[in-house]
């Protein structure tokens, strides 16, 4: 790589090179039939979704968004009014995060696909996967499994009525970008190991071990989920630990830290959940301490709907 490359890639995030600050790049597609349905919700909240996704990457490194191109592969049977709802769910979030579509390009598929690149930019340090060190702690942010339950009942797999449907549906439609918690952590010395989960908590986890080159033990009664998530799953938190498009923040900090004081930091509830140890593997225990069976990740999960 060249000196205008800080950080290729293996990580949420390219990092280049700038004068003024290190700009982030990120690229990410949604395919029909891969990602979505169409009859699943309103063309606005997949054109929302469809950069949120971006949006979640760039708040894991720590960084603001700037800028953005628009890809769409079009396929036969959809009408000008669809894609004036698609972009206009798009430009509404674009507004809200301070984020430029500054332009794009439309080809011809078989199937409906969007993809963004998303440019942003970061202070001093931005948060990377590969600083976790054995005896930090390790945290999520907000609650886990919701989407995959959400994607569950759109799909016909599982049953849910009223507003526990209502509220699972909308996390896996409509999910948030923690861009404001993003920026919390990044301002921490020293700097938290970080990712987003969008494949699932125990294998976004797998990536930062990965490329950090330790291990972790999971405690998984701490592992936060939702009273939507209880009313349907009860104690079962196999999408918990391996369901994907969630999209809070998995980070990685040196002893010390409270749940209360990072909840008041990042603005969003904060649960420790697990240690980073030696070695290179997960390691999830139950509430008494047995190691649990290995956790699906959210590529095996989805090949199951």
């Amino acid at each position: 790589m060249s000196r205008r490359t800080v950080l290729g890639p293996g990580d949420d995030c390219a990092i280049l090179a700038s004068s003024r600050a290190p700009r982030l790049l990120t690229i990410d597609s949604m395919v029909e039939d891969v990602h979505f349905r169409l009859g699943w919700g309103a063309p606005e909240k997949l054109g929302a979704k469809s950069l949120m996704v971006n949006l979640s990457d760039i708040a894991a490194m720590g960084g603001r968004p700037t800028a953005c191109v628009v890809n769409l592969a079009v396929r036969a049977g959809l009408d000008m009014r669809f894609f004036d709802r698609l972009y206009a769910g798009m430009r509404s979030l674009a507004r809200e995060t301070k984020v430029d579509i500054v332009g794009g390009n439309v080809t011809r598929a078989d199937k409906l696909g969007i993809t963004i690149a998303l440019l942003g930019e970061v202070g001093a340090a931005a948060m990377r996967r590969d600083s976790a060190r054995p005896g930090d702690e390790i945290f999520v942010t907000g609650t886990v499994g919701d989407s995959a339950l959400g994607l569950r009942i759109l799909a016909g797999k599982l049953n849910a009525s009223g507003k526990t449907r209502r509220a699972l549906v909308e996390r896996h439609l409509s999910p948030t970008a923690r861009l404001g918690a993003g920026l919390a952590l990044a301002r921490m010395r020293p700097v938290p190991t970080a990712i987003d989960i969008s494949d699932g908590l125990v294998q976004d986890l797998g990536h930062i071990l990965e490329r950090s080159g330790v291990g972790a033990e999971i405690d998984a009664a701490q592992v936060p989920v939702s009273k939507e998530y209880r009313a349907v799953m009860g104690d079962d938190l196999s999408l918990a630990l391996g369901g994907g498009e969630d999209y809070e923040l998995l980070f990685c900090l040196r002893p010390g830290r409270s749940e209360a004081e990072l909840g008041r930091r990042l603005g969003v509830p904060v649960r420790r959940i697990g240690t980073i140890v030696r070695g290179s593997r997960v390691l999830v225990r139950d509430a008494r301490g047995a190691t649990r069976p290995e956790v699906a990740g959210w590529d095996q999960l989805r090949g199951r709907l």
